[in-house]
């Protein structure tokens, strides 16, 4: 059987593929195939043990771009005669389920990663989103979130999905153990990056865009008031420029280290004190489990997804995105205590175990089993 999975822009290969493929090829999809925009993969796609097309996606679902990728999909559809189609993110979601649709492929699997009508959402989303999803929900055999939220959404706005089934995931998955096995000298990272001993490194992951909401951040490192705090941003993307005019504009562009796409997460991550994430949106957010996985305490929004993962006041601190006061002073309360990161970090460790690759491809599997009978 042929099995196609269609995502946004890949820079590597993840957890976030093998968690579809994986347990696929165990059912016996023994050729699995692979959709999105290469153009920043970060590696050598002659070693991908897919095969490999590449669909000129674009992040914006209004760019004109989209109707290329979309001319593009349906061609890969129509030629491969898939059994099996896994759309994933919002673009993958819609152009990905209505090749598939045009195509005749006999199951449509979607996986939302986060809602775009999520509580306290702007008005288009609530309306435009929505409309979009109810429509395609006709065109999709089962739909897996990754939330309570959107898990809970998916039924009480009465989403009609062609077979009705509705499933939840513990996430993309993730190797836990990557990161813990790491060897990594602390005290020669840390010098590298130009850190005292008695610095506080805080860090974050993800593209520089206006949802990951990164300007909250640098405001409550401001705010903080405390020089030895460092804040270490791993990402490209158009905010770049705007981010550091901010650091500079608000007098800690000496704290504020804007890293750009980084292949030593592992090793950065374990030189840190202090995960700080302030997104307005999330699905269920990678870059927050890896950071438990190394048993960082953390300071995040209180939004869908982080709340699925952190426990306030146990695993770190939730506050709204924009409550630079609040997040300044959960930064200086961990700052100033050893003890307390400590044990923040351990409950995340604890906590984090559900969410491994391991546990999510056994849910993955008993889905796929379920859906293909």
């Amino acid at each position: 059987m042929k099995a196609l999975i269609i995502s946004n822009i890949a820079k590597t290969f993840t957890s976030f593929t093998y968690n579809m493929s994986d347990p696929l090829q165990e059912l016996g999809f023994d050729d699995i195939h692979i959709a999105c925009n290469f153009n920043t993969f970060k590696g050598n796609l002659k070693d991908s043990p897919f095969s490999i097309h590449h669909i000129d996606f674009n992040r914006n679902p209004f760019h004109p771009g989209n109707i290329k990728a979309f001319m593009q999909l349906y061609r890969v559809m129509k030629k491969e005669k898939f059994d099996l189609v896994h759309c994933n993110t919002p673009i993958g979601g819609i152009l990905g389920r209505l090749c598939a649709d045009l195509a005749k492929v006999p199951t449509i699997v979607y996986t939302a990663h986060g809602f775009h009508f999520y509580k306290g959402a702007p008005f288009v989303n609530r309306t435009l989103y929505k409309s979009v999803e109810k429509y395609l929900a006709k065109k999709t055999d089962a739909i897996i979130t990754m939330n309570n939220e959107d898990f809970d959404s998916a039924q009480y706005f009465k989403l009609r999905y062609r077979r009705q089934n509705y499933f939840f995931v513990n996430g993309v998955g993730i190797d836990i153990n990557k990161f813990i096995n790491l060897e990594v000298n602390r005290e020669d990272k840390r010098k590298e990056l130009g850190l005292n001993s008695d610095d506080i490194m805080l860090i974050a992951m993800g593209d520089l865009i206006k949802r990951k909401n990164y300007q909250a951040s640098i405001r409550a490192i401001a705010k903080a008031g405390n020089p030895n705090l460092h804040f270490f941003i791993c990402g490209d993307g158009p905010l770049k420029d705007e981010l550091i005019n901010l650091a500079q504009e608000l007098n800690v562009k000496n704290q504020v280290h804007v890293l750009g796409f980084r292949s030593d997460i592992g090793e950065l991550l374990k030189c840190s004190d202090i995960f700080l994430f302030t997104s307005y949106q999330e699905g269920l957010p990678r870059s927050l489990m890896e950071a438990m996985s190394i048993g960082l305490p953390c300071v995040c929004s209180n939004i869908r997804g982080n709340i699925e993962l952190i426990d306030d006041g146990i695993g770190g601190y939730l506050l709204q995105p924009d409550n630079i006061d609040g997040f300044s002073e959960a930064i200086n309360e961990l700052s100033s205590n050893k003890d307390l990161r400590t044990t923040m970090g351990k409950s995340n460790l604890d906590k984090v175990n559900f969410y491994s690759i391991d546990y999510v491809k056994k849910q993955m599997r008993v889905i796929y089993k379920e859906i293909i009978g």
